[in-house]
């Protein structure tokens, strides 16, 4: 449904999206895992034909976005990042508007209206002008006016950006039961690496470039074994003790000393009972997507918040 060979895209001559190639199966739910910055958006509007790309090729639904962004758009729905409803209309009004620019006749208009609200769980607020509902009411409004043309392929721009976990678990029901009930391939952009772990398949991208793409649980395996963290009276003097004694890379931060190792549960009791230093705590946990972050870029995601501009700049300035 959707594919991209060597994808580029300039801005003043630095590289926002940098040779990107991946496709993405029908039916299937692909993330786009990065930092703000990284390249997600920039990739999502060329796909959308929101962005004309500076070389490389994009299909999506068979059709290429250079040559046949109309075909492209009318197979799409599109849920920006940034809120995009109209605040003085009610959500029935929303919809209607939205079907009348894709030509949606209005009997089916009607009845795609009721299914999509009530799926959405806003049926009885369709009456309501949309600046009196909360914010996880109008994303979840988003998603089922982006669905009312009937879509093959869902864009989703950071859907959950700002909601509460509650109702982050809300939005992920109803694009689980957009799959399973009518087979929408769902491509979305996230930095919340959790979310990240609905997806079919990920793709890793950090300054414009793809590091990994595989299955959750497969890129999981690239971190090499459980997570061990240890507070020491001295972690400084830790971090050393256990290079030279253990042979084993660590890493020391302001939570403590954190090391990868596969047979944790024949390696923390020995270690307990042979290590000089006084230990305060040991935590083991099993690894996640923010540890396999870590460890392709070098960075943990949730710590970047530069805006594409000062990350180019960055760049432009030899920063990574």
């Amino acid at each position: 449904m959707i594919r991209t060979v060597d994808l580029c895209k300039y801005f003043d001559g630095v590289k926002a999206v940098d040779g990107v190639s991946f496709s993405v199966d029908k039916g299937e739910i692909f993330g786009f895992l990065g930092p703000n910055g990284a390249g997600k958006t920039t990739t999502i509007n060329i796909l959308c034909t929101l962005l004309t790309p500076t070389s490389g090729e994009a299909q999506v639904n068979g059709y290429d976005v250079t040559k046949n962004p109309s075909e492209v758009r009318k197979s799409i729905g599109l849920i920006f990042q940034e809120p995009s409803l109209d605040d003085r209309l009610t959500a029935e009004e929303n919809l209607d508007f939205h079907g009348i620019i894709y030509d949606v006749p209005k009997d089916i208009r009607t009845e795609r209206k009721k299914e999509l609200l009530e799926m959405v769980d806003l049926w009885e607020r369709r009456k309501n002008v949309v600046k009196t509902y909360s914010g996880g009411m109008k994303r979840r409004l988003e998603i089922a006016r982006g669905l009312l043309h009937r879509p093959t392929v869902l864009f989703l721009d950071e859907p959950t950006l700002g909601l509460d976990p509650q109702t982050r678990n809300h939005i992920w029901k109803y694009i689980n039961k957009l799959r399973e009930d009518q087979g929408i391939t769902i491509f979305m952009t996230t930095h919340y690496m959790d979310e990240a772990e609905n997806c079919d398949r990920i793709a890793i991208i950090d300054y414009g470039k793809l590091v990994a793409l595989d299955t959750p649980d497969n890129l999981k395996r690239l971190v090499g074994g459980d997570v061990i963290t240890i507070r020491t009276t001295d972690d400084e003097k830790a971090e050393k003790e256990i290079g030279e004694q253990y042979n084993l890379n660590v890493r020391r931060d302001e939570a403590g000393i954190h090391l990868e190792i596969e047979n944790s549960e024949e390696f923390i009791p020995q270690f307990i009972s042979s290590f000089s230093t006084k230990i305060n705590s040991i935590h083991l946990r099993r690894p996640t997507l923010d540890d396999v972050f870590l460890k392709l870029t070098g960075h943990e995601i949730r710590t970047e918040e530069a805006s594409a501009r000062d990350r180019m700049r960055m760049r432009m300035r030899g920063g990574h």
